[in-house]
């Protein structure tokens, strides 16, 4: 396993080497050591949550508001295209995103550091999200910024649908900008 580094600030792309054979295959997906090399504290993953959507399903763009959580995100079953937008002010790369196609042949995974808006787009007809995350859930801090924010114009690649009303509702990237030192104001 290899990390690569991402588009934005401080993020990774950990790139596995699955074995293949008659049989399927085997893969690592994490590796403290791999994590631990890329400067990210393997001991600060607390919590490990998975999700399941239905091709062309959005969730997304969410952060917290406490000073954000970092994630190690990979796609278990299926495929998805995951974004990231950096909303950190100190950051090189803020209000900058990118897009990742995580899949179940590839086994790639994405670490997210803390102070970013995520989202992705299920583009089979199942896809398993997992998601390794440093901080335990705070109810009364989640926030989002909307998934066709047209300042931000993400391409999904499918046309959108099975939002959720909190995502649909959720503000624009230019509603929210104020808080954005408040949330996530420490240097990058």
């Amino acid at each position: 396993m290899k990390a690569v580094e991402g588009t934005i600030a401080d993020s990774f792309i950990f790139e596995p080497t699955p074995h293949r054979d008659n049989r399927g295959f085997f893969t690592r997906t994490f590796d403290a050591d791999v994590f631990a090399e890329a400067g990210i504290d393997p001991a600060r993953l607390v919590q490990d949550s998975q999700s399941r959507s239905s091709r062309g399903v959005v969730r997304g763009l969410h952060m917290r508001t406490d000073g954000g959580e970092g994630k190690l995100v990979r796609c278990c079953v299926g495929a998805i295209v995951d974004i990231a937008v950096d909303l950190r002010p100190a950051s090189p790369t803020y209000r900058m995103w990118m897009s990742v196609i995580l899949d179940d042949v590839d086994h790639r995974s994405v670490w997210l550091p803390p102070g970013l808006a995520h989202g992705f787009q299920a583009l089979t007809m199942t896809a398993d999200v997992c998601y390794r995350i440093d901080r335990s859930y705070q109810p009364g801090f989640d926030a989002a910024i909307r998934y066709d924010d047209p300042e931000l114009a993400i391409p999904w690649p499918l046309p959108v649908h099975g939002i959720s009303e909190r995502d649909r509702s959720a503000p624009s990237l230019a509603e929210v900008e104020s808080h954005l030192s408040e949330w996530f104001g420490v240097p990058a």
